[in-house]
């Protein structure tokens, strides 16, 4: 009875680990990268699409810093509610990391949010470098396996409303064209004083890459990410 009971403890062991590669592997690949900063409030702030995390992805007033309600509307569609500062790419200790919308081989938004990627460039100047990212927000108009970097003033994209409604004071062209943002590095102090280490960052550690490809893998968020975003995935 024990060794019957050992057997079926060892067959479910065995089919759990094949349930997790076989998830697993639905997140790891080769995607193309685009940068944008829209200044709209994440898709993965909304509840509803989160998933099953403990709190959705922070969201912020004009300004970019006092936290908002996460049901506050988008500010990009005549709503109070934006993306907030902190969430740009950043250096620590070596390790580049950034926030991202993300389109990921089929999976629903659900699955999407809050989950982190290690991105490791194959092409342009930034191969063999690596990047980890957090989804925060998805994109109608992304392809399948693509990852769009918020960097600010890497370019509106589709939504040229929300950085002119979230930063009044500042003339719309400091954001750059609509696709690419700004053309260079000084460019980036004509922002608000908050985003513009992010916005050099593309020309620092990313060395002015355009939109490179990567291999990504999904691992557990960590927790400089999550502590920023405030969403972390319960089946992280």
């Amino acid at each position: 009875m024990a060794g019957q009971a050992a057997g079926f403890v060892l067959l479910l062991v065995a089919a759990c680990t094949m349930q997790a590669a076989q998830g697993y592997s639905r997140t790891t690949g080769m995607a193309k990268t685009t940068r944008y900063w829209d200044c709209c409030k994440p898709a993965c702030s909304w509840r509803s699409n989160a998933g099953d995390v403990k709190n959705p992805v922070r969201t912020c007033a004009a300004g970019g810093v006092r936290t908002l309600d996460e049901n506050e509307q988008n500010g990009c569609t005549g709503g109070s509610s934006f993306v907030c500062n902190n969430q740009r790419p950043f250096v620590k200790d070596g390790q580049a990391y950034a926030f991202a919308a993300a389109n990921l081989n089929g999976l629903p938004i659900s699955s999407l949010c809050c989950t982190c990627y290690k991105l490791t460039f194959t092409d342009t100047s930034l191969a063999g470098e690596n990047l980890i990212v957090q989804v925060t927000n998805t994109g109608s108009d992304l392809d399948n396996n693509h990852f769009d970097l918020m960097i600010p003033a890497g370019g509106e994209g589709i939504y040229t409303q929300g950085c002119p409604a979230q930063w009044p004071d500042y003339e719309n062209s400091v954001w750059g064209e609509q696709y690419g943002g700004v053309t260079s590095r000084d460019k980036c102090d004509a922002l608000p004083s908050n985003l513009v280490d992010g916005c050099r960052f593309r020309f620092d550690w990313f060395k002015g890459a355009n939109n490179p490809h990567a291999k990504f893998e999904r691992i557990a968020c960590p927790s400089i990410l999550s502590a920023i975003s405030r969403c972390k995935r319960n089946d992280d």
